[in-house]
């Protein structure tokens, strides 16, 4: 070989190893400056990073996480920012979790792998952060429930009717629920968007007065222009309505009503008190027609036979007395011509301002039927009540259920009865009473206790007109007062 030939030969492979010596520095400088930053598939906190430094990557956190939390809240729409929660990061832990897998891969090694193209393994941080759910709940509760929350709104009665316009429902946030939810999405750097659950809340009824209310209204509708006195007793709540209506005007309760075949209540009660169990069939026999057929003359058989056979009738009074009824008494038995066996005076019959011409020999008022009515209850209900106080050992649990069922089997298809629907117990006693001068109807009164789905009530009625009280009127009227309280227990959503 010649001598140039070979001169040429080596300058070149000086330059090839220069050239390769050069290539292999900008490569050391270019992977020096990458392994400056955080490598391909670094991920930290669910936030890509590769290819940020330290400074970069820290900032790119806290501009992801510094988002607000868009909550959805029916039609609202609530942002709230993290700090609001207590959010914290823990950015250097992070960061330091990061740094430690990547330069936990030899110099060399990775720079050899840089050369070749090689994809390192990827880098995955997950979030450190805390938050305080004490001051999420406090803000839920106390800036977004009670803004956002929806009172229902209750039924209102339809003037003068007895059905009731519906209510608005409202919404009550779940905000444990909802503690959860914020909470994810704060720690979430993509879906920062709740959706709030809630609770439909039904409507309300009206407040119970407003029943005292709609029935003036139906009695004034139906232009009654006679003496009307009611009482209403919701069972469960123990909440009374007592009111007294004459000719348009309102006025004091406690009026002396003529008590007909209602009386026939407090004789069972009283004899009841004095028989043993079983009853005799005798006896149960005139039970059911004085109290299902509204028969006079077993009522005063009972009175004869079981309490007492001349003065029966005053020892259904003395029963009444002993468990502090003063306006309510028998003075006679029924039969036609029967000897007044005793003249009682009481706060009801010696009011002055108004009279609805009780008869002498039985009279009530409406409070104190109903009161009765209410001992019979609690007594078949719970074993316990007025008379185990007043009667010890007297007057049974299963006794006083036996009342209710003679009383549920008083069907007449009118008055208390006409108001709820078919199927609906009603345990009551009617009464009403024609005159034996005019030969004119005077006085109509219904008690019962009303057994319903939505709760059950007491609901005694006494209506009197001095001229004369028209027996389909008075039906109408007291059926259309009854379905408003039994609408009022059972309207839609309660």
């Amino acid at each position: 070989m010649r001598r140039g030939n070979t001169a040429i030969f080596r300058w070149l492979s000086i330059g090839i190893v220069f050239l390769g010596v050069l290539i292999t520095v900008f490569e050391l400088i270019s992977y020096s400056r990458l392994r400056s930053a955080f490598p391909a598939g670094t991920v930290i906190a669910g936030v890509p990073v590769a290819g940020l430094t330290r400074q970069e990557t820290a900032e790119r956190l806290i501009q992801v996480y510094s988002a607000p939390v868009e909550m959805r809240y029916g039609d609202a729409v609530i942002q709230i920012k993290p700090s609001v929660a207590g959010f914290k990061m823990d950015i250097e832990s992070m960061l330091a979790a990061a740094d430690q897998q990547r330069v936990s891969l030899p110099f060399w090694n990775g720079f050899w792998g840089y050369l070749w193209n090689q994809q390192s393994e990827p880098i995955e941080i997950p979030l450190r952060a805390e938050t305080s759910d004490s001051r999420l709940r406090t803000y839920l509760r106390d800036d977004v429930a009670s803004r956002y929350d929806k009172e229902p709104s209750a039924a209102q009665p339809v003037p003068g009717g007895s059905s009731f316009q519906p209510g608005q429902s409202g919404t009550v946030m779940d905000i444990d629920r909802a503690v959860i939810l914020v909470n994810d999405a704060l720690r979430n750097p993509t879906n920062r968007v709740v959706n709030l659950t809630y609770s439909r809340v039904n409507p309300t009824r009206p407040s119970f007065p407003n029943l005292q209310v709609m029935m003036q209204q139906i009695l004034s509708v139906n232009k009654f222009q006679g003496l009307a006195e009611i009482y209403l007793q919701d069972i469960t709540t123990g909440q009374e309505i007592n009111f007294a209506y004459n000719n348009g005007e309102i006025i004091a309760p406690g009026i002396a009503f003529t008590a007909a075949s209602t009386m026939k209540i407090p004789i069972m009660i009283s004899s009841y008190r004095r028989l043993d169990e079983p009853a005799p069939a005798e006896i149960s026999s005139l039970m059911e027609s004085m109290i299902e057929l509204s028969e006079n003359d077993p009522a005063d058989r009972l009175m004869e036979q079981v309490i007492d056979n001349r003065l029966g009738p005053l020892g259904v009074t003395e029963d009444l007395q002993t468990m502090g009824y003063q306006n309510t008494f028998m003075a006679g038995f029924f039969y036609p011509g029967a000897p007044l066996l005793r003249d009682y005076s009481t706060p009801a019959n010696q009011r002055t301002d108004v009279s609805a011409e009780p008869d002498r020999y039985n009279q009530t008022t409406p409070v104190e039927a109903g009161q009765l009515l209410s001992d019979v209850y609690q007594c078949a209900t719970y074993g316990g009540g007025t008379f185990t106080a007043v009667f010890p050992g007297e007057i049974s649990q299963s006794e006083c259920r036996q009342m209710i069922s003679y009383l549920s089997r008083n069907r007449i298809a009118v008055l208390i009865e006409a108001g709820v629907p078919e199927g609906v117990q009603v345990a009551h006693k009617h009464g009403w009473l024609t005159d034996s001068a005019d030969g004119l109807i005077h006085t109509i009164s219904d008690a019962g206790i009303v057994y319903t789905p939505g709760g059950n009530f007491i609901l005694v009625i006494y209506l009197y007109d001095q001229n004369q009280l028209l027996f389909d009127p008075a039906n109408k009227l007291v059926a259309q007062i009854t379905q408003s309280i039994y609408n009022y227990y059972n309207m839609a959503g309660q």
